[in-house]
């Protein structure tokens, strides 16, 4: 297999439009974010994320970041790093986004382990923000992982979480509330938290992605 430095390089992307066009066989597509494709590297355990041109500066904070966060079983480790990709864990398991369009109940007991995951950021000088369904997965033996750390280090508060919190008590949370929701609902939900229409909460950052 091609190290890692050659698995990056195989990637091909249209900087003009973000578009992927290419990529080696030994690698297979697992999403794609607002800077960055993520591909498994088959036959491993381990993930590479090739970052768009314009974005290069991030895989160098979002590497300095993983460095600060080695060993937290929270968050994927750092195997190797470029001037725009990243090697981590490969994470098996479902986002949150995920578990609410397929109806797979979310528990106060993994809430509070999501804010055991962050505080643990904190302690290293952290500040997590950006915590949005999409970057927080359960995995198949119910353990809380997050992704994409690279605004970690940012200053400005982020009630990004403190937000979903609230949702999640004062609405997922009840019986009546249904725990599946179809993904163009919470779409619109997003749209509008991102224009601050939604009432009753003070939100000044996207609940998703």
């Amino acid at each position: 297999m091609k190290n890692y430095r050659e698995l990056a390089s195989s990637v091909i992307i249209d900087s003009s439009k973000n578009k992927l066009m290419g990529y080696d066989e030994s690698l297979e597509l697992a999403g794609e974010g607002r800077s960055a494709f993520v591909f498994r590297i088959k036959e491993t355990d381990k993930a590479i994320k090739v970052f768009f041109p314009q974005f290069f500066h991030i895989a160098k904070e979002e590497s300095e970041i993983y460095k600060m966060l080695k060993g937290n079983p929270y968050y994927p480790e750092l195997f190797e790093s470029g001037s725009n990709y990243l090697v981590i864990d490969y994470i098996q398991g479902l986002t949150l986004f995920q578990c609410i369009t397929r109806g797979i109940p979310i528990t106060s007991e993994q809430i509070t382990e999501i804010d055991a995951a962050l505080n643990s950021a904190r302690k290293k000088d952290l500040n997590p923000s950006d915590i949005h369904l999409r970057n927080i997965l359960i995995t198949a033996d119910n353990k809380i992982k997050l992704i994409d750390v690279a605004r970690f280090r940012q200053a400005k508060n982020c009630s990004q979480w403190s937000d979903l919190k609230v949702a999640f008590h004062k609405f997922y949370s009840k019986p009546y509330f249904p725990k599946r929701i179809p993904e163009y609902l919470l779409n619109a939900v997003a749209a509008l938290y991102k224009k601050n229409l939604i009432p009753g909460m003070h939100l000044k950052e996207k609940i998703i992605n």
